[in-house]
């Protein structure tokens, strides 16, 4: 019987991400990342190469993941905010993964880099369309937002704090929310004319 080597791999992802956003990339060890996929340990360097390797294609599956999941809409910001703070509450682990990938690989790869300059450059568009406040340099606009959205995840006591995460109430989580679409909202409006 051939194996399923689109499910291992999936597997694979699936428990290196775990792993990752648990330990980092130092701390995360092959072994366990086999185990808890129930595969060969020998099957990580078959279809991902090294551990290092193996980091940036769930980095890339994570990134891939989000823009799916949430959209980037240059036309409603606020929106896209809160439909980022929505997704790291529903994925709490997947900020504690990007800290790490901070922490250890400064920079940004290429698809991240493509990625932002794209978004730069409809929010550049938008801008001289009217619709963001035009005296805002374009990247600090999409840094504002990513920041705002992010923020309560790198606060002491957030959900991405510990391994089961930290829960929430509801009404909590709709004050931050509302903090952080208002906040985009009044950052990134232009200015009523005079």
């Amino acid at each position: 019987m051939a194996r399923d080597s689109s499910a291992t791999k999936a597997r694979l992802l699936d428990a290196a991400f775990s792993e990752f956003a648990t330990y980092g990339i130092a701390g995360a060890r092959v072994d366990r990342i086999a185990e808890a996929a129930q595969a060969n340990k020998r099957l990580i360097y078959v279809y991902f190469g090294n551990k290092e390797q193996l980091f940036d294609a769930v980095l890339q599956r994570a990134l891939e993941t989000g823009s799916e999941s949430v959209p980037f809409d240059v036309e409603d910001l606020p929106g896209y905010a809160g439909a980022i703070f929505d997704h790291l509450v529903a994925q709490p682990s997947l900020m504690r993964l990007m800290l790490w990938k901070r922490l250890e690989r400064p920079g940004s790869a290429d698809a991240e880099a493509a990625s932002y300059r794209t978004k730069i450059a409809l929010v550049e568009q938008a801008q001289r369309a009217g619709l963001i406040e035009p005296s805002l340099d374009p990247a600090d606009v999409l840094t504002l937002v990513m920041g705002l959205s992010q923020a309560w995840f790198g606060a002491m006591g957030d959900p991405a704090a510990d391994d089961g995460g930290t829960e929430w109430e509801p009404e909590r989580l709709a004050r931050h929310r509302a903090a952080v679409v208002e906040s985009v909202r009044r950052a990134t409006a232009p200015a009523p004319a005079p």
